[in-house]
Parts: structure tokens; C-alpha cells; sequence
């Protein structure tokens, strides 16, 4: 019963970290251009020109 004592603070800790961690990807605008970077992998790259 004691360790309860422990792991109910340590979970909520780690689900607040969580938490934070997703609204801070939100602000960020980590996912406002979800399309783009699937087209981007796809599209050919100009060939390097030697200068």
C-alpha cells in the first residue's frame, strides 16, 4: 500500500510531462502541413550542377 504513495504522484508527473510536451507541439505548428511532406519525399530533386 505504501508504494501508491509513489507511483500516483510519479504517474500523474509523467502524464502532465505528457501533456505539456503535445500542447508544445501544438504551438510549435508541428502539425500544420501533414500532406506536404509526403509529396516532398516523393518529388526528384534538381541533379546537383558542378560549378
Amino acid at each position: 500500500m505504501n508504494i501508491l504513495v509513489i507511483l500516483i504522484p510519479a504517474s500523474l508527473i509523467l502524464g502532465a510531462l505528457g501533456l505539456l510536451a503535445f500542447l508544445w507541439s501544438l504551438r510549435a505548428n508541428q502539425y500544420d502541413d501533414l500532406e506536404g511532406d509526403a509529396w516532398r519525399i516523393l518529388s526528384e530533386d534538381e541533379p546537383p550542377t558542378d560549378d
